[in-house]
């Protein structure tokens, strides 16, 4: 403690921690997290590869739930712009403008993540939430513009059950990529759009 010229004891103030490379460690607990799911992981895993000390692992993120509550916040981060969303004029148009290399990956990865994260979503209800938040209700915001939209056009029946529209892409790519093991292709996508949920939102065929 150091004195003040009164004599009386002053906190001595402590280094700062340095959070910099907090969003790296995080997507690297993102990644073992895909990889070997929840019961496997350990932060000390996470450390080793992200060439990080374990004690400042520890010191940030106390214990594992911690850390992947914080990383799965990460990637809902990364949301889609719902104010920059393609507006082609037509359903099909916008939902086949959405298909892009990157976002396909990043859908592939998310999917990963929540299968690895299954075992503790089932016995936590706040990661589930976030899970939820992060995972799902991004993609399924944007197609919400999009099915609205075609109801305002006339495009699709103003009773359409949005919600359940906007389950289907998700449920197909899952069976594909944890079912099937098959990676989520442009091909895929767009048989998807045309075959299902453009027949299930009443789209005629053109």
């Amino acid at each position: 403690m150091a004195q003040t010229e009164q004599g009386e004891a002053r906190p001595r103030l402590g280094r700062k921690r340095d959070h910099t490379r907090d969003p790296e460690i995080l997507e690297v607990a993102l990644d073992v997290l895909s990889e070997i799911g929840y019961d496997g992981m350990t932060i000390d895993m996470v450390a080793t590869r992200a060439k990080a000390g374990k004690a400042t692992l520890y010191r940030r993120w106390p214990s594992k739930p911690d850390l992947v509550l914080d990383a799965v916040a990460c990637m809902k981060s990364r949301d889609i712009d719902l104010d920059a969303l393609p507006d082609t004029g037509t359903l099909r148009g916008d939902l086949v403008a959405m298909i892009k290399t990157p976002s396909m990956r990043e859908s592939e990865r998310k999917l990963k993540v929540m299968a690895g994260l299954a075992s503790m979503i089932a016995r936590s209800p706040e990661l589930a939430d976030a899970a939820r938040n992060a995972l799902v209700e991004p993609r399924a915001a944007v197609n919400r513009v999009f099915f609205r939209r075609a109801i305002e056009r006339g495009e699709i029946p103003a009773d359409s059950d949005i919600e359940y529209l906007c389950m289907i892409a998700p449920a197909m790519i899952a069976y594909r990529v944890l079912m099937l093991s098959k990676p989520v292709d442009r091909e895929f996508l767009v048989s998807t759009i045309d075959k299902i949920i453009l027949p299930a939102a009443g789209v005629r065929p053109a």
